[in-house]
């Protein structure tokens, strides 16, 4: 039987990891993407970064975007979290503040689930290899909403 998650459980779930399905529309089509995330406690929202490029393009002209995180054991144990937010581009000293946050937590994330120490973004992300200055976002939350289902056999 599938059942909601608490809020706490949510944002449990959201801070014990950093991969998620980014949704957003680009003209009258939505997408989805895998994204590295990292979830800001403090400010209550989703710090990420991207190359300039279609998505980035899309959440510009149409700024509601969602993220889907999951953690899949079985096809009957497992927790998914969504949240619907709204998009913000980061300029200046906030971007750089905001990245720093985002590097230092996704390495932080790293270490303590999977027991990996690392020492630069380059090692979980390969979008720091490209010459354009990465654009850094944040999601705002507006709303989450979480489901689960424990079965045993």
């Amino acid at each position: 039987m599938v059942k909601d998650l608490e809020t706490s459980e949510c944002m449990s779930l959201l801070s014990d990891n950093c991969i998620g399905h980014l949704g957003y529309i680009a003209g009258k089509s939505p997408f989805i993407v895998p994204v590295t995330y990292f979830y800001d406690l403090e400010n209550k929202s989703i710090i990420s970064y991207s190359s300039p490029g279609h998505k980035i393009q899309s959440m510009r002209m149409y700024g509601q975007v969602s993220l889907q995180v999951d953690e899949i054991a079985t096809m009957l144990q497992w927790r998914s979290v969504l949240i619907n937010g709204s998009f913000e581009e980061l300029k200046g000293s906030t971007a750089k503040k905001c990245l720093r946050t985002f590097t230092n937590g996704v390495k932080e994330i790293i270490l303590r689930t999977k027991g990996q120490k690392t020492e630069s973004i380059r090692e979980f992300s390969s979008k720091m290899e490209k010459e354009a200055s990465p654009i850094v976002y944040r999601i705002h939350i507006s709303d989450i909403v979480g489901k689960y289902r424990n079965q045993k056999i």
